[in-house]
Parts: C-alpha cells; sequence; structure tokens
C-alpha cells in the first residue's frame, strides 16, 4: 500500500503539479481510503517527501547496479555521466523540481527537502566513489560531482521551455565533452599525490 500511495504521489505530481497535487487525489489513484493514506503519511509533505525519498534510494539502485559495466567500460567516465542524464529523465525529475519549486515559499516543505535533497545526492557521490575509488579522495572530486549534477539539472530544466529534442542532445553533449575535461583533469596525477 505504501509504494502504491509513493508512485500515486509521484504521478499526481507530474500531472497536477504540486498544487494541485491532494492527499485525496492520491489516494484516489493509489485505490486506498483517505483513512488510509493518513495513515501511512500524515500529511500532504510527508507524503511527497517520502515519495522523492522512495525514487532516490531505487535510482541508487539502479546506478550501484551499473558500477560493474562502467568500471570494465573504455569510457567509464563518459558513460557514468550519460548514466547520470538518462537517470533525470521522465517524472521522477520532473517531480522534484515541483517540490523544489514549491519549497520556496512552503516553510514546511522546505524543512523537509533540506532532509531529503542531501540523501538523495549523496547516493550520486557514493555512486562517484565507488566508480572512481583511485580519485574520490581529491579535494576537488566531491565538486565535481555536484558540477555534474547542475549541468545535468540545468540543461533539463533549461529544455522545458522550448521541448526542442534535438537542441536539448546538443546541449547535453556539450556538456558531457566538458564534463569528461573535468573529470580527466581531476584524475591527473600530481606531484603532492
Amino acid at each position: 500500500m505504501r509504494v502504491r500511495l509513493l508512485d500515486a504521489t509521484i504521478d499526481c505530481l507530474v500531472e497536477y503539479g504540486y498544487a494541485g497535487t491532494t492527499t485525496t487525489r492520491v489516494a484516489d489513484r493509489a485505490g486506498v481510503t483517505r483513512g488510509a493514506q493518513v495513515h501511512h503519511f500524515p500529511t500532504k509533505t510527508d507524503l511527497v517527501t517520502s515519495a522523492i525519498r522512495h525514487l532516490a534510494a531505487k535510482r541508487a539502485e539502479v546506478a550501484m547496479a551499473e558500477i560493474d559495466r562502467l568500471k570494465a567500460s573504455a569510457d567509464p567516465v563518459g558513460d557514468a555521466l550519460q548514466l547520470l542524464w538518462e537517470m533525470h529523465q521522465g517524472p521522477v525529475f520532473s517531480a522534484t523540481v515541483e517540490l523544489w519549486v514549491a519549497s520556496r515559499t512552503d516553510a514546511e516543505l522546505r524543512a523537509q527537502m533540506a532532509v531529503v535533497e542531501p540523501i538523495a545526492t549523496s547516493s550520486l557521490v557514493e555512486f562517484g566513489k565507488a566508480l572512481l575509488p583511485d580519485h574520490s579522495a581529491h579535494p576537488e572530486f566531491l565538486h565535481a560531482v555536484y558540477t555534474a549534477m547542475d549541468v545535468v539539472r540545468g540543461i533539463l530544466i533549461a529544455s522545458w521551455a522550448t521541448r526542442d529534442q534535438t537542441e536539448l542532445e546538443a546541449r547535453w553533449e556539450r556538456g558531457r565533452r566538458h564534463l569528461i575535461l573535468l573529470f580527466e583533469a581531476l584524475m591527473q596525477p600530481t606531484p603532492s599525490r
């Protein structure tokens, strides 16, 4: 029942936005009573942030399942960046952005998102450390991972204004090339290391 509620929440966030996502609408879509929904998630904020936390965990599992393939790749950094891009496609990212925007003016949601967002981000950082263990101690490693996430998210958000798939792919390829250069520079041996 919890998973049905969480999946229905994401569907509602994507379809109706945060303002249009109501606990009644989510319960109806999940096929459960309002009482059952309240039992599991007392407030709308609990419901939506739990849904994002749930999906972030699933996203981390997908990434970690790819780690051996990526380590064996001729281009592990480029392929890992492509996986990051693919993981940000679809309704999960759209729902997350809905919550980021809504949290700007909703203090309760902002407080919850302040807890959820670092959890979601840390799973991607851990993935990067597992992929590149010899370089993860570099003082700029964490910044490089955050920059990769910022590039992916920024390109996707900006693409909503045009919906031009060709332009979107071209922007991603340009960003990806520059991110590869960043990681390659980070992976170069230095005299102090």
